[in-house]
């Protein structure tokens, strides 16, 4: 049966930690949505598809504790990103780069990956104590509203879920702003809080 606690509880990374190196999946407060977590590892990653109902063909994108993460996932971290990481990580922006070799074929059956630093120090807590990097997505059945709620989250998810880290109803309530380049032209691939303008701005010259 599932368990619920706070994330404020002293205890609650070590907790996660457990859950997700048995396999477990866990659910999670961000900045935006709650999230479903996994580690960057491919059973518990199918499992998290299973979970969610979600189609074998839609990426996985991967929470990071800190930029310095990047490239346990991506194969690069190209000057572009690093200037948008800079402004607006930790933050509602996930950067899709080339992805590492090494991934689990089943979290992207594309060449790049999806990463994002959260803007909520507890939840990067969560992810630091697991290796610095989980493969998280929205904690819902795939193509439902996001849950911005752990009730919510319970709601879809059920014991398919072994620990929710609860952590009051999450502030921004709209999944993160997704962005690429393609060759020197920035593209937006989900709108979400912060806007093409800003980061326009941020780049200058590149990418437009």
């Amino acid at each position: 049966m599932a368990r619920i606690i706070s994330i404020e509880f002293p205890e609650a990374p070590a907790m996660a930690t457990v859950a997700l190196e048995k396999g477990g999946l866990i659910v999670l407060p961000t900045d935006t949505v709650y999230g479903v977590g996994a580690l960057v590892e491919q059973d518990a990653i199918q499992r998290l598809f299973v979970a969610k109902k979600r189609p074998p063909d839609r990426p996985v994108p991967v929470l990071l504790s800190d930029s310095g993460a990047v490239m346990r996932v991506a194969c690069e971290f190209p000057y572009w990103a690093q200037r948008l990481a800079d402004v607006f990580w930790p933050g509602p922006l996930t950067l899709v780069l080339g992805k590492h070799p090494d991934l689990p074929p089943n979290l992207t059956t594309l060449p790049t990956v999806g990463v994002r630093v959260p803007d909520h120090h507890l939840s990067r807590e969560i992810i630091a104590a697991a290796g610095g990097a989980l493969a998280v997505t929205s904690a819902n059945r795939s193509d439902q509203p996001p849950a911005c709620t752990i009730q919510s989250a319970i709601r879809y998810l059920a014991d398919a879920v072994v620990l929710y880290l609860d952590g009051g109803t999450c502030a921004g309530g709209v999944p993160s702003t997704v962005v690429t380049m393609e060759g020197n032209e920035l593209r937006v691939l989900r709108e979400g809080p912060i806007t093409e303008q800003a980061l326009r701005r941020v780049l200058g010259g590149a990418g437009t």
